[in-house]
């Protein structure tokens, strides 16, 4: 009852936040928008995001996955980045998300009207998503940052997303966002099985003490739940929201052959859990 009423109070404000106007913001790194080669990361996982805004597109025999679509100008380049990599735009049925801040949701509505595809988002960002961000905790304000989107599908955690054999698990992981998440799911090559890890990192973004965020009274709770529940993640090879938190343009150059052994590093990630674990620790 409580996800049919959710979804009809998504219907009506994204109607709302639809006549409002968007203005994404102009500010960011140039590697956001700089264009990178597409590539086969390990099995039917294949990078199709800029230098740095990761977006995955995961392919099956009934169609693909979708995960985070960068800024509204990564439109045309994830567009052509599936192409690239012989698969059809049009075959895209479901898309997904790891946090609804702009810089990964920018071509969202855009993708869901061109291909018809499901957007599926963690409860706790469906309203979010819904207003195009203007609710956000702490990147909201009076207007949209980006299209709003309304959820064909409300998540929770460890539910799954099925498609064409593949299995997705959505783990949520607040903080970053109140409805960050990651997805753990198995892909498979000619000589092997990997589980693999798509991490939302849960780096900070507000400047407040947490005890002022007022519209988020549980967010240092959030983070502490989160860290704890990273760090006991295990799995063959780990990816994130941004290239750069899983050092992309060290483990991979546009045109090295295929090679997933270079995203084999729990090492790697249990060090970076770790120093945002610090930086919550050291946050008042």
């Amino acid at each position: 009852m409580n996800t049919v009423v959710l979804l009809l109070f998504l219907t009506f404000s994204s109607l709302f936040a639809c006549a409002q106007k968007v203005a994404e913001p102009t500010r960011n790194p140039p590697e956001w928008t700089q264009p990178y080669q597409p590539f086969r990361i390990a099995g039917n996982l294949y990078y199709v995001g800029t230098s740095d805004l990761a977006s995955y597109l995961i392919t099956t025999p009934k169609g693909h996955i979708l995960i985070n679509t960068g800024l509204s100008s990564s439109l045309s380049s994830i567009k052509a980045n599936v192409k690239t990599l012989g698969f059809k735009f049009s075959d895209i049925k479901i898309l997904l998300t790891t946090q609804a801040h702009f810089d990964h949701m920018g071509a969202m509505a855009a993708i869901k009207k061109l291909t018809g595809a499901k957007f599926m988002v963690d409860e706790k960002d469906a309203k979010v998503a819904a207003d195009g961000g203007r609710s956000d905790y702490a990147l909201g304000g009076h207007r949209s940052t980006y299209v709003p989107v309304k959820a064909d599908r409300i998540l929770h955690d460890k539910d799954k997303i099925t498609l064409g054999g593949m299995e997705l698990v959505m783990l949520h992981h607040p903080g970053h966002t109140q409805g960050s998440c990651s997805f753990l799911f198995n892909v498979k090559d000619e000589s092997r099985v990997y589980s693999v890890l798509i991490a939302n990192m849960p780096t900070i973004v507000t400047e407040k003490k947490f005890s002022e965020v007022t519209t988020y009274p549980g967010i240092a709770k959030d983070y502490a739940y989160t860290l704890n529940a990273m760090k006991k993640l295990k799995f063959d090879m780990w990816l994130s929201s941004h290239a750069s938190q899983f050092g992309l343009l060290t483990k991979h150059k546009p045109g090295d052959a295929y090679n997933p052994a270079a995203f084999i590093d729990q090492k790697g990630y249990d060090s970076a859990i770790r120093d945002l674990e610090d930086k919550f620790l050291r946050k008042e």
